[in-house]
């Protein structure tokens, strides 16, 4: 969740930090700080409540010497989002930035007051300075100080560290927190992120599960959680992950919403293979799709409604059952698994806390793992058999928007080729299928030039206190979707629910301040819903129906505001859906004013529980 990032280079470590932070925002702001090494190698720093602009002009007007330095951006777990709770933290010579929650951390606290030392703030990060410190005083070298702390931590941790008087030294350790080192040709780097790193390094180093390092200026020791020194792989850094800049758009989720056409064309390319009109998919090999009697699925938040949706599709053109839950339930729920089933998992950042631990589960219990990612060095794609990418870029706004529809892409892609290898679809049928996911980007185009009526709609959207969102089959999921996109952003309570479960207890909300989004394309039950809509408006609920021509057509004159979309092919409707739900919640919080790239309490990345 929190962001942090390390600098040993030649050039003045504050500004590098900073600009490294502001590419690390999306992953927590309650709270930033950085810490440097002076020129007399003395440990001093700056700190503040609040976005990182407000770091920015206490730096400014009291900036920071040193060409080593560490910085962090946090998103709040242990005590308030204050100034005193702020990173990085202080111990003696010691200090520390972190991402994650040290588990034992009130043992470690108990021990700590036993030898009459306590800590000033209420987090679990400044008992890791406080331990590290300890062993130096008790005549420890700085490397074994920062191994025998490590060695009493308990929970998921990235750790940055600095140590008065070692100027050119800085620890760093993961557990269960992506971490990785950049080597540049002026320094030595540590990040969360591979986003931050791009503009100093040329080349990365993912820290694999309990590694912990020393860095120097010309050298990197890795040491794995047995204490031996290892090598790991050096791997160029990703172009692309530098181009990460809003352009001329107000808001990163107003780009990321433009961008669908795009990073669609280049997640279905890497897919489809429109030569010879069938999915492409060698990596899905590992997978044999027609010997699996079932198939798993887990995820969190908006990569759980995308394979929601996935398995629609899975079940109806592939007739193979699926099970999916969301991450957090499934990894406690010892559910049992067979090794000779697949197990599919779906993460943005590829490094979510719950998905990374339900596919550990799935993975001791024999199963092969597959996973659709959008970033290929994650550790969720590092510990997988089979990597599906979603080649949507980075993105940067924590309400997800483009990575959204690439997950849908690719999981369509599979359930066609799954359905192929099955022997449920025919040759004629899957061309049909491969030409309309060919010209998914060009329909996401069309939907994105309703832009302006939707934001008419979503002046009026922004006045209300509660909306409820409404579907049936595909539609239910994007329901969901719609839903979390206007209560993340606008903070308007909204809940999503299935059109058929509208009589079954919703229905008592339908008043006339309450607004009613149906997402109803014209498919085999628009029918059904059209009832549910009549229902609505019979009680004088506000409709505002997303749909088609036929659907306007059909509904009458009942709804208040209709979105007329684009006529596609149902098996793509739900990628094309999406982009009516993301525009409405993006206007609404535009019109209440909120933060839309960075909504409170949120963060881009889940890392802890």
């Amino acid at each position: 969740m929190c962001g942090i990032v390390g600098v040993l280079g030649r050039e003045p470590a504050a500004p590098l930090l900073l600009d490294a932070l502001k590419r690390l925002e999306y992953r927590g702001y309650d709270s930033a700080g950085i810490a440097t090494l002076d020129t007399a190698g003395h440990l001093d720093r700056r700190r503040a409540a609040g976005k990182l602009r407000n770091l920015e002009a206490v730096l400014h007007t009291d900036p920071l010497a040193g060409t080593s330095g560490i910085g962090h951006t946090r998103w709040a777990t242990h005590g308030a989002p204050t100034e005193a709770n702020a990173h990085p933290h202080f111990a003696g010579r010691v200090a520390v930035v972190h991402n994650g929650i040290i588990e034992n951390y009130r043992a470690l606290r108990d021990g700590l007051a036993k030898k009459g030392v306590r800590p000033d703030s209420e987090t679990d990060t400044e008992l890791v300075a406080l331990l590290v410190n300890a062993a130096l005083e008790e005549g420890q070298s700085a490397e074994d100080a920062i191994a025998s702390t490590l060695a009493q931590l308990k929970g998921a941790y990235a750790l940055a560290i600095l140590i008065d008087g070692e100027a050119d030294l800085m620890g760093a350790a993961r557990v269960g927190s992506p971490l990785a080192i950049g080597i540049g040709a002026d320094g030595t780097y540590v990040g969360s992120d591979a986003i931050a790193l791009a503009p100093f390094a040329d080349h990365l180093i993912y820290l694999e599960e309990g590694d912990w390092a020393l860095l120097t200026r010309k050298k990197v020791r890795i040491f794995d959680e047995t204490g031996a020194e290892v090598e790991r792989p050096v791997v160029p850094t990703p172009a692309s992950i530098s181009l990460a800049e809003k352009g001329n758009f107000r808001h990163f989720m107003a780009k990321e919403i433009h961008e669908q056409p795009a990073v669609l064309g280049h997640t279905f390319g890497h897919f489809l293979d429109l030569a010879d009109e069938q999915v492409r998919f060698s990596e899905v090999d590992r997978i044999d799709f027609a010997k699996a009697s079932r198939l798993s699925m887990s995820a969190c938040g908006t990569a759980f409604y995308a394979g929601l949706v996935g398995r629609y599709w899975f079940e109806r053109l592939a007739r193979l059952p699926v099970d999916i839950d969301v991450a957090s339930e499934f990894r406690y729920r010892e559910t049992p698994v067979s090794p000779s089933d697949a197990a599919m998992f779906i993460s943005q950042s590829g490094e979510t806390a719950d998905t990374l631990a339900s596919l550990r589960y799935c993975k001791n219990a024999g199963q092969t793992i597959a996973s659709v990612v959008n970033v290929a060095t994650s550790t969720i794609a590092r510990e997988s058999d089979c990597v599906l990418p979603t080649l949507a870029g980075p993105e940067i706004g924590v309400a997800s928007t483009k990575a959204f529809t690439c997950q849908l892409a690719v999981l369509a892609a599979i359930a066609v080729h799954a359905a192929a290898a099955r022997g449920h679809l025919t040759r004629d049928e899957v061309r049909a299928h491969v030409h309309a996911l060919a010209e998914t980007p060009g329909y996401v185009a069309d939907a994105l030039r309703l832009e302006p009526g939707i934001e008419g709609i979503a002046r009026d959207l922004a006045h209300a206190r509660h909306a409820l969102y409404l579907g049936r089959g595909t539609n239910y999921p994007l329901a969901l979707e719609g839903a979390l996109k206007l209560k993340e952003i606008s903070y308007i309570h909204a809940e999503g629910y299935a059109a058929g479960e509208l009589k079954h207890g919703p229905i008592a909300l339908i008043d006339e301040e309450m607004p009613v989004i149906v997402v109803a394309p014209y498919d085999g039950v628009f029918e059904k819903t059209a009832s549910n809509i009549q229902e609505v408006a019979a009680r004088g609920g506000r409709i505002i129906l997303v749909t088609d021509e036929r659907g306007a057509e059909e509904a009458g004159g009942d709804a208040a505001e209709t979105i007329v979309m684009p006529t596609v092919p149902e098996l793509v409707a739900p990628i094309v859906y999406a982009i009516p739900m993301q525009l409405l919640a993006y206007h609404t919080a535009v019109f209440n004013g909120t933060d839309v790239d960075q909504p409170r309490n949120l963060a881009k990345s889940v890392t802890v529980e």
